[in-house]
């Protein structure tokens, strides 16, 4: 690989052949989202992609952080130049963040957590209000359920996610003390119940499909856990695959 080889790696063995073949995947990812600019992933670039690789951030989870900076950046207007895998970084390490506490894998990669906290205070991207996250979940899934991804057991959670929206709207000051806390408890509660559902909607196929995907994600980690350890990590890696594959959000907040 021409971007590997051209990296910092000093050595006459070149980089692990996992390395490599980990870069030669998200440099190949890039091209695509930049219409077919290929865009090499040498030098400086070429480490931060090893990095990702050492943290084990699965391929997928990397590809979510780079269309999360796509979107953002498309946003902003017409582009004018292809984007580097640089300017991604904070976005990969969010997400991978994200898909870390989602499964409850902790520790093993706290570096990742501070690169993205630094980034995260340099681009000032703040947490969003409970009002707001109401919003967007009711319309993610309103979206899933005109789509026929939901069955109709759906209509419970989404009269009641759009009750606790209005309800969250019509204090002017924001909810405080014990009626933002009931609000949190009863947000949880109505996520497992749309797990629930989620889990329901998935035809045998499609969940025979994400238990491969989960066992790939998690492969790197497996090692290093117990048994138990190891099944429920994979139960919550199911569960966030679920949702990613039928558009859903997570209801729960704080």
């Amino acid at each position: 690989m021409a971007s590997a080889s051209s990296g910092s790696e000093t050595n006459s063995a070149g980089p692990e052949p996992g390395v490599s073949e980990y870069c030669r995947e998200i440099e190949t990812y890039l091209c695509r989202k930049n219409d077919g600019h290929l865009i090499r992933i040498t030098g400086p670039s070429f480490d931060i992609v090893s990095r990702w690789a050492a943290l084990r951030v699965p391929l997928k989870v990397a590809f979510r952080g780079v269309d999360r900076y796509f979107e953002r950046y498309y946003r902003k207007g017409s582009r004018r130049r292809p984007v580097r895998i640089d300017f991604c970084e904070a976005d990969v390490l969010d997400v991978f963040d994200e898909w870390r506490r989602a499964l409850g894998l902790a520790g093993d990669a706290e570096s990742a957590n501070g690169a993205a906290a630094d980034q995260r205070e340099v681009t000032g991207r703040s947490r969003i209000s409970l009002p707001e996250h109401l919003a967007r979940a009711l319309t993610k899934l309103t979206n899933a359920r005109a789509n026929g991804l939901l069955g109709a057991e759906a209509d419970r959670v989404l009269d009641c996610v759009a009750a606790e929206l209005e309800r969250a709207r019509a204090s002017s000051n924001g909810l405080r003390g014990a009626a933002r806390s009931a609000m949190v408890v009863a947000l949880a509660e109505l996520d497992a119940e749309l797990l629930t559902v989620a889990r329901s909607s998935v035809a045998e196929t499609v969940r025979l499909s994400l238990e491969r995907e989960a066992d790939e994600a998690l492969a790197a980690f497996r090692p290093n856990m117990s048994l138990e350890s190891y099944l429920r990590v994979r139960a919550a890696a199911m569960d966030k695959l679920t949702r990613d594959r039928l558009g859903l959000p997570t209801l729960t907040f704080g």
